[in-house]
């Protein structure tokens, strides 16, 4: 296969635009072996040559994004995995447990940037992690004496319909007139 480009890094896209144009141009590949190598499709590269065939090279250099620039600069939230590590209780929380609320509160405390609760999970994905629910089990818990008690006890105990919550079996039922 061919090289990994980063999937949404704007240069790597933009060189990967311009290395099919190169090849292309040497005439040594096929365009489906360069779409093959690049890892696109083969409408891919012909959307491009015609591109540079019209337009040039401008026609292939990345474009800013539209929208609103992130707050914080993603080099700076890169650090952000390692203040995590430290564990809540390092930034004055009661319990070792991450909410998004203070996730938000510690990107404030330490870059001095406002994120909404809501939108920290979005953030946290962006850097490769995710927000989790802990399991609620004891430490001290122990799978298979748990196991053993609902494969054999839990049976035993367990609430059986008695004859008089059984639906009649007879097929005989007074109808009204």
């Amino acid at each position: 296969m061919g090289t990994p480009f980063a999937r949404y890094d704007a240069l790597a896209l933009e060189g990967r635009r311009l290395q099919a144009i190169r090849w292309i141009q040497e005439g040594k590949k096929r365009r489906a072996d360069i779409a093959r190598e690049l890892g696109v499709s083969r409408a891919a590269v012909s959307i491009w040559w015609s591109r540079y065939l019209a337009k040039g090279e401008a026609a292939l250099r990345r474009r800013p994004r539209p929208g609103r620039p992130p707050k914080a600069d993603p080099k700076t939230l890169a650090r952000l995995p390692q203040l995590l590590h430290r564990g809540a209780m390092a930034y004055g929380f009661a319990t070792d447990l991450w909410t998004t609320k203070r996730v938000a509160h510690v990107v404030e405390q330490e870059f001095g940037v406002h994120y909404h609760r809501d939108h920290v999970c979005r953030l946290l994905h962006t850097l490769g992690m995710s927000w989790q629910r802990p399991e609620r089990r004891a430490l001290e818990r122990n799978e298979d004496v748990v196991q053993a008690w609902v494969r054999h006890r839990w049976p035993a105990i367990k609430k059986k319909p008695t004859s008089s919550t059984r639906p009649s079996s007879s097929r005989t039922s007074r109808r009204s007139p």
